[in-house]
């Protein structure tokens, strides 16, 4: 797909689903309880991710347990907590104006899950962006996800072999940007999916695509092309600032800012000339891989290598050219990955 996946379509896909799947079942019933959660459903990760959200819902009234006189920290509270939690995972009774609303959300992140998982990796990591991720908290979310579970899985046991408590978002997604290097991860075939969800409501991938909402944006693609433009004149004191070179690192920071929020750091290593491929960010890496190559990590990862053995910008341009001529000039994603190759050989 050369387009981002539209948020629209994906809301509007869940509710149609959600509607007619409660229709069904609530046209004998009056309420749902655990077990028919878990078998709601034909697409089995929308089943586990309802379960999940019923798992949110507890720890946010749990959460309510505060008070002045009684100590909820206690350790023989906290098992009475859990075991009650037990308990009362056994006694799950929803009504139909209940249920559906978790459902929709339920369908909206597994499409999500199969259309787009690198977004789907990156709004799992994303409470730890800048602040600090708890390992146990990741590990009940991935619990719930089987999916393209393999570089998620594969954090996990990272972190829990490195006896990490907590993480940094940043260094979260550091190391799952080396995993999915390692992995050559590739998102699981979608057709299966496809089948089980259209058995329901008809289920076209395309429509997930929404070509013309990056028709309105090109125009304000030429003002954050026009910034770009002047940083590889990378003194700037032509820009009739006296102390322009100092205002570099700024610009750089100000472009990575843009496009993938997290360490200043990286963006500063541009002035480097370090290769395309120590300088991508993981969202950079996602972005690129679904939209310009086609999903395919392998291939991405190979281009890059190319990119970065080649002598100077022409042969970059020729080699893309020859091996990418498929590419959408006007896209943003085509824009922005070659403004880091120009950079590489500026």
């Amino acid at each position: 797909m050369d387009d981002k996946i539209s948020l629209k379509a994906l809301e509007d896909y869940s509710d149609d689903y959600a509607s007619k799947v409660t229709a069904s079942f609530f046209s004998s019933k009056e309420k749902i309880s655990g077990p028919e959660i878990l078998k709601v459903c034909s697409v089995n990760q929308i089943n586990l991710f309802i379960i999940r959200e019923l798992l949110h819902a507890w720890k946010l009234e749990s959460q309510k347990l505060r008070s002045p006189f009684f100590d909820y920290t206690a350790p023989p509270v906290m098992e009475a907590l859990l075991k009650f939690q037990n308990l009362l995972s056994l006694h799950i009774s929803i009504s139909k104006e209940n249920f559906q609303p978790l459902l929709k959300k339920a369908v909206h992140q597994t499409l999500f899950l199969i259309l787009d998982p690198y977004d789907f990796y990156s709004d799992t990591l994303d409470n730890g962006k800048g602040g600090t991720l708890r390992v146990e908290d990741l590990k009940s979310e991935i619990k719930f996800v089987k999916i393209n579970r393999t570089p998620l899985e594969k954090l996990l046991t990272s972190l829990e072999e490195k006896k990490l408590q907590t993480i940094s978002g940043n260094e979260a997604f550091a190391l799952l940007d080396r995993i999915l290097e390692e992995v050559n991860f590739t998102p699981e075939d979608i057709e299966e999916y496809v089948n089980q969800f259209s058995a329901v409501v008809p289920l076209i991938p395309e429509n997930f695509y929404g070509k013309k909402d990056i028709v309105p944006e090109k125009p304000t693609e030429h003002p954050v092309e026009a910034t770009v433009k002047v940083e590889p004149i990378k003194p700037e004191p032509v820009k009739a600032e006296p102390e322009a070179p100092k205002k570099s690192p700024v610009a750089q920071t100000t472009l990575y800012d843009q496009f993938s929020k997290g360490t200043t750091t990286l963006a500063e290593n541009f002035q480097k000339k370090k290769k395309i491929k120590e300088i991508l960010t993981i969202n950079q890496k996602f972005m690129f891989t679904k939209i310009l190559f086609n999903g395919d990590f392998e291939l991405f990862s190979n281009a890059i290598d190319r990119l970065d053995d080649l002598d100077n910008l022409s042969q970059a341009k020729s080699y893309l050219t020859n091996n990418h001529g498929e590419w959408n000039p006007e896209s943003e994603e085509y824009q922005e990955f070659m403004e880091m190759v120009e950079r590489r050989f500026a």
